[in-house]
């Protein structure tokens, strides 16, 4: 049997947790840094935890010399930090619309194999998806997460390794399709080497998702046959 990779992004795609993440980045500047942040990462951009943090400390004027130590420090403390929310995911955190039954469609396909590829870090993605129950269809030992990589289209050839190690198959650019939400998302298959279906469910609209190069644009994931079919088409 001819297998697909399924590479699905998290945040804004599957599920939104409104401003916890941001709540995260504030809490352990506070505590690592010593004074409040005045400045937060934009929201919604895909861009990779790591880098996120780099940013933070950079736009709030922490010592050149110093971002690199503080960064180390936020991040190591971040899957821990979101944990302790773990009630605010489950009581404020939303599957987006057809998530749900998105997930159990592709995952039903034999010939899929549906996996993650995000900015977030391994244990922060994780924390996210069992809080709202979108784990169970995904094969998260076959991933890529900001924990391997910052540097996104690199965290394609993390999970087309780790896939075809755990699947005995060889994953190319013609056998890896991303479902993400973000310019960042399109930019990670084109360089990283995978088809991209756009979600047109975040911050970014449907006409520069296309603009960008995304393969496919769809509104939102309720039309769980359309998305397979799109997946099929594009490999």
């Amino acid at each position: 049997m001819n297998l697909t990779l399924v590479l699905w992004d998290i945040d804004r795609t599957l599920l939104y947790t409104g401003d916890i993440d941001r709540r995260v980045y504030s809490e352990l500047f506070e505590e690592v840094v010593g004074r409040p942040a005045e400045h937060l990462p934009a929201r919604g951009t895909g861009v990779t935890m790591p880098l996120a943090v780099r940013e933070l400390l950079r736009v709030n004027s922490v010592e050149p010399m110093r971002v690199e130590e503080l960064a180390h420090k936020i991040i190591q403390r971040m899957p821990d930090q979101l944990g302790s929310h773990q009630r605010d995911l489950v009581r404020m955190g939303k599957v987006m619309p057809g998530a749900a039954a998105a997930l159990a469609a592709v995952h039903r396909k034999p010939e899929f194999v549906p996996t993650v590829v995000t900015g977030n870090l391994r244990g922060s993605a994780e924390i996210k998806l069992r809080a709202l129950g979108l784990d169970k269809h995904l094969d998260l030992a076959s991933g890529g997460y900001a924990s391997d990589n910052s540097h996104r289209p690199s965290l394609v050839r993390v999970a087309q390794q780790r896939a075809g190690g755990n699947y005995s198959c060889e994953f190319t650019r013609e056998t890896t399709v991303i479902i993400g939400d973000s310019l960042e998302d399109v930019r990670t298959g084109q360089e990283g080497g995978a088809r991209v279906i756009a979600v047109a469910s975040g911050t970014t609209p449907h006409h520069e998702l296309t603009a960008a190069g995304a393969h496919h644009v769809i509104p939102d994931l309720t039309d769980a046959s359309r998305l397979v079919e799109l997946i099929e088409q594009s490999t």
